[in-house]
This record gives C-alpha cells, sequence and structure tokens, in this order.
C-alpha cells in the first residue's frame, strides 16, 4: 500500500518531475496560444474571456470531487489516464485548426474538459511526492522547490514565447507540441513505481461524504486552514493588480506588446529562482512566517510599481513578485503535505486549490472593477492595501510558529 511504502524513490521523483517538466512546456505553449486562436475564431470580448474562465470553472465545478475520487484511485494510473485524456482533447483542438473547423465553443469546451482532466493529475501529482520523497520536511522541500521550478520555466519563461512563435508560423503548431508533451509525460509515468492506492482508515465512503469529510477536515485543522486562507489571500491581492497589469503597462509605462512580454518575463524569471530559495526559506521560517513575509513583500513590490510608474522599476518589482510567489507555493505546498494524512492528500490539495482559484477569479473582476470606477493607480494600491492587511492578519501565527 503506498501509504506503508518506507524509504524515498529517487528514480520515480525524477521520472515525475520529467513528467512535469515536459508536460508545462506544451501547457506553457498553449497558455499563449488559447488566446490568439480565440481571437482568431471570434472577436466578440465575451466569448474570448469565457476562454480563459473555463479553467477556472473546472476546478470550481469538479475540483472536489475529483479530490475525493483521486483519493480512493490508484495515483500513477490516474495520473496516467488524466494525461491520455488530454492528449486526446489537444488532438482534436490541432485537427479542428488543421481543417479549418473549430467553433469559439468548441473550443471553450475542450479548455474546460482540460483543466477537468488537471483537477484528477495535479492533486494525484502532489499526493505522489510524499510517497517518493518521503514525509521528511526538509527532503519534501526539496522536491517541491524542483517541481515548482520546472512549472514556472515551462508553464511562463519558456512556453508563452515558444507557443506564440508557433502560433505565428502555423496555428496548428503550438496544439500538437502540446499534445506530443503530454504523451511523453504519460509514457514517463508509466514507469513510475510505488504508487498504488492511499489507506482508508474508514474504508471507502460514497464520494459526497468523502468529499464532505475533506472539506470538514480542512475547515477544522488549524494549519491547514491557516495555509488554505494564506493561498487564498495572496492570489485575491496578485491578481487585484495583475488582472489590470496589461493596460497599466500599455497606458501609464507605454509599453507595447513586446514590452509587456518582458514584463511577464521577469515575473518568470523571479518565479523559477524562487523554487531553488523555497526549500532554503523552509529551513528557517515557518510557513505562517513565510506567507506574511511574502504578502509584505508581493505589497511593496506592486507599490514600487504603482509609485515609480517607471519601466525598469517595474520589471525589477516584478522579478520579486515571481520569486515571492514561487516561495510560498513551496513552503505552503511542504507544509500542507506534512500535515495531512495520506488517505486525505487528493481533498486537501484540491480543496486548497477550489479556494485558491476562487480568489485568484475573484480577485480579476475587483481590480478590474476598481480600475473601471476610480482607475488604475486605485486598483494596484487596493491590492497593496490587501496584500499588506494579510500580512499583518498572519503576523501572530508567524510569531506563535503554529504551521
Amino acid at each position: 500500500m503506498e501509504a506503508r511504502q518506507a524509504g524515498t524513490s529517487p528514480r520515480g521523483l525524477r521520472r515525475l518531475l520529467a513528467s512535469t517538466g515536459v508536460s508545462m512546456i506544451g501547457q506553457g505553449a498553449a497558455t499563449a496560444a488559447v488566446p490568439l486562436l480565440a481571437a482568431s475564431l471570434t472577436r466578440d470580448p465575451l466569448l474570448v474571456s469565457l476562454v480563459a474562465a473555463a479553467s477556472y470553472a473546472a476546478w470550481l465545478v469538479v475540483g472536489l470531487p475529483a479530490g475525493a475520487l483521486v483519493d480512493r484511485w490508484p495515483r500513477r494510473p490516474t495520473m496516467i489516464i488524466a494525461d491520455l485524456v488530454r492528449v486526446v482533447l489537444l488532438a482534436l483542438v490541432a485537427v479542428g485548426v488543421l481543417v479549418d473547423w473549430l467553433p469559439i465553443w468548441g473550443l471553450i469546451a475542450v479548455v474546460f474538459l482540460i483543466a477537468c482532466a488537471s483537477c484528477f493529475f495535479d492533486p494525484a501529482a502532489q499526493a505522489a511526492i510524499p510517497v517518493l520523497a518521503t514525509r521528511e520536511p526538509a527532503a519534501l522541500a526539496k522536491a517541491n522547490g524542483h517541481l515548482w521550478t520546472l512549472d514556472v520555466f515551462g508553464r511562463s519563461l519558456v512556453g508563452p514565447p515558444l507557443g506564440a512563435a508557433l502560433f505565428a508560423s502555423a496555428a496548428v503548431l503550438p496544439f500538437a507540441l502540446n499534445t506530443g508533451t503530454f504523451l511523453v509525460s504519460a509514457l514517463l509515468l508509466i514507469g513510475l513505481s510505488g504508487l498504488g492506492r492511499a489507506e482508508h482508515p474508514d474504508g471507502v465512503q460514497p464520494v459526497h461524504h468523502a468529499v464532505r469529510d475533506g472539506v470538514l477536515y480542512l475547515v477544522r485543522h488549524s494549519g491547514l486552514r491557516l495555509l488554505t486562507l494564506g493561498m487564498g489571500t495572496y492570489n485575491l491581492g496578485y491578481n487585484i493588480a495583475f488582472g489590470i497589469l496589461v493596460l497599466f503597462a500599455q497606458e501609464t509605462l507605454g509599453l507595447q506588446a513586446q514590452g509587456f512580454g518582458v514584463l511577464l518575463a521577469m515575473l518568470a524569471v523571479g518565479g523559477a529562482a524562487g523554487g531553488w530559495l523555497g526549500s532554503r526559506v523552509h529551513r528557517v521560517l515557518s510557513a505562517a512566517s513565510t506567507y506574511s513575509l511574502a504578502l509584505a513583500v508581493q505589497g511593496a513590490a506592486w507599490l514600487v510599481v504603482v509609485t515609480t510608474q517607471n519601466v525598469y522599476a517595474a520589471g525589477a518589482a516584478l522579478v520579486v513578485v515571481g520569486l515571492a510567489s514561487t516561495v510560498v507555493s513551496v513552503v505552503g505546498g511542504t507544509a500542507r503535505q506534512t500535515l495531512t494524512p495520506d488517505h486525505l492528500l487528493g481533498r486537501i490539495t484540491a480543496g486548497t486549490r477550489v479556494v485558491g482559484i476562487g480568489a485568484a477569479a475573484l480577485g480579476s473582476v475587483v481590480g478590474g472593477a476598481v480600475a473601471s470606477a476610480v482607475n488604475l493607480n486605485a486598483a494596484l494600491l487596493l491590492a497593496c492595501a490587501v496584500l499588506v492587511a494579510g500580512a499583518v492578519a498572519f503576523l501572530p501565527a508567524a510569531l506563535a510558529r503554529r504551521v
């Protein structure tokens, strides 16, 4: 049984990391290619925005039951099947693009279904890490640092410019690439050993009971509740600012599309460095202290952006934002895996993601509404206020080293 496996599995962990590294490049390419494809299919802003919203909707609709099912299914087959489902869906997109028959509603549906597959893959992958790296905190932090570095490198640094360049050459290419990367990921995972079902001390429950128990455990466990609130607060503040960053870059900083791309690359550079730094921060700071510090640092960075209104200062500040974001992902994820029993890892991971994604969506809406009602500077200042308030709220837990 998975929960009783002793020792580490370095080879298995390397396979999981290799799978992540490959698939994230494809996903990063799709991150740029999907909105470009949507814009080529329709000029209706609402329909284009629905393509992006479909990924959020999948987590909000499917995330919790998916986490419950991940906790009862063997995790390696779950990840492989999720990858293969995404291969089929992306192949359909590629064929639709190739034959010039892909309605916008079809693209929205496929994006939603691909995100549904991710609702199974991501919790299973997170639950696999403590098995492959053991639950020793330093080993977990190191594994999570590698995982998030690969995630940021592929999804944010390499993938998007590659996807945009391939789309400009031929619209089908980024989707063919993403199809191939998910297939390679599945093949790598086939050789992964030691990932069976988690042991369930109370037996296997109906899915709705399992979901309820997972939510109750998350709400009642003070440490996990604190970590979830930390992620929600961080995502809320980040997305209030990030949701209108493109407009700020154009209207205030005077950047064109290429310059905005460079700003996003600064976020990714900081994020990649944060994966390395996160495992080291974990040694000296508690998760609560890390959240308090990261919230304050992110708030200060956005304050630099809005007050200086200088492109170079903004670039440097976004490196710091990216760094802080990955550090909290590594430290928070490690603490979550350490505190969560094996048979609940899927549900706790999914529940935390649902809160984080819900907060991100809310932040984007709030940032846009404030910018529309007042101005762009007001939205960025609101993000600073939310983040600083969150940092202060986390201080008591940080001083008590509760998590």
